[in-house]
Parts: structure tokens; C-alpha cells; sequence
């Protein structure tokens, strides 16, 4: 289970370290693709094959769900990490997130999140004052916070 948040930067070559914590269960080669909330999603090979069997399950005569798969894999790269740990993201992802220099690394149980540090910022300031109506709304145990 990824969980945590780290802050890193990406080189003027568009390479990210990934936290040591993440590396193993990540494995050997994984998948980077577009995320939600204009983050970059990471997934273990095993996490995406079971995402991939999900989204194809998808009917295609559907508009919406053509519309999200078309996103979601034409964004998709299998990426390895380099003896340093780092990943190379390619251009048109960075671009996606807006990574420019700093980033923030994050664990989100199945996946790893990439967020330009600005976009980090803004989007956990705006859930932050939700996030207890959230949780009322989803969780089904009382969370004591």
C-alpha cells in the first residue's frame, strides 16, 4: 500500500526521484499515466492490469466512457526507475501536470499521485475544510478527528 507525502523536484532532463518507500512495491517497470485533478497517476503493472480489465469492461457504445479511456490510455507510458531511483516523465505528462520543477510524491493505497507543488497546495487548501463533510458523506465508520 503506497501512503505518504514527499516533496521532490524534477531535473532539467524531466527525471523525478520516486521515494524509496514506493520503489519495491512499484516494481520493475510500472505505468504513468494522466490522473484526475490534473496530477499524474503511478500504478504497479498488477494494479493497472486489473484497471485495464475494469476500463475495458466499459461499454464503448457509451460517449463518456469512450471519452474517458481515450484520456486515460493515450496518456499511459510503462516507465522504469534508473539506478537513482528516478523516473524519466515524459513531456507531454509533465506538460499535463504543469511539473516544472517542484513536486509533491504521494501514496494513495493502490497508486502513487505526481502533483506540481503549486497544484498540491491549492487543491489540499480547498478539500482541506471539507474533508470531514467528506468523510461523513463515504466513510462508513465515525472517524474520531
Amino acid at each position: 500500500m503506497f501512503m505518504g507525502e514527499y516533496r521532490h523536484s524534477v531535473d532539467d532532463k524531466g527525471r523525478l526521484i520516486i521515494p524509496s518507500k514506493y520503489r519495491e512495491e512499484l516494481g520493475s517497470s510500472f505505468v504513468v499515466t494522466r490522473g484526475l485533478d490534473h496530477c499524474l497517476f503511478v500504478y504497479p503493472m498488477a494494479e493497472w492490469k486489473q484497471l485495464e480489465q475494469k476500463l475495458k469492461a466499459l461499454p464503448f457504445t457509451r460517449a463518456d466512457a469512450r471519452a474517458f479511456t481515450r484520456f486515460f490510455f493515450s496518456g499511459a507510458t510503462v516507465a522504469e526507475l534508473d539506478k537513482q531511483g528516478r523516473v524519466t516523465l515524459p513531456a507531454n505528462l509533465r506538460e499535463f501536470a504543469k511539473l516544472e520543477k517542484e513536486c509533491v510524491v504521494i501514496g494513495v493505497s493502490n497508486r502513487v499521485e505526481i502533483w506540481s507543488k503549486e497544484a498540491w497546495e491549492a487543491y489540499y487548501e480547498t478539500s482541506e475544510d471539507s474533508f470531514n463533510e467528506i468523510a461523513e458523506k463515504i466513510v462508513d465508520f465515525d472517524l474520531d478527528l
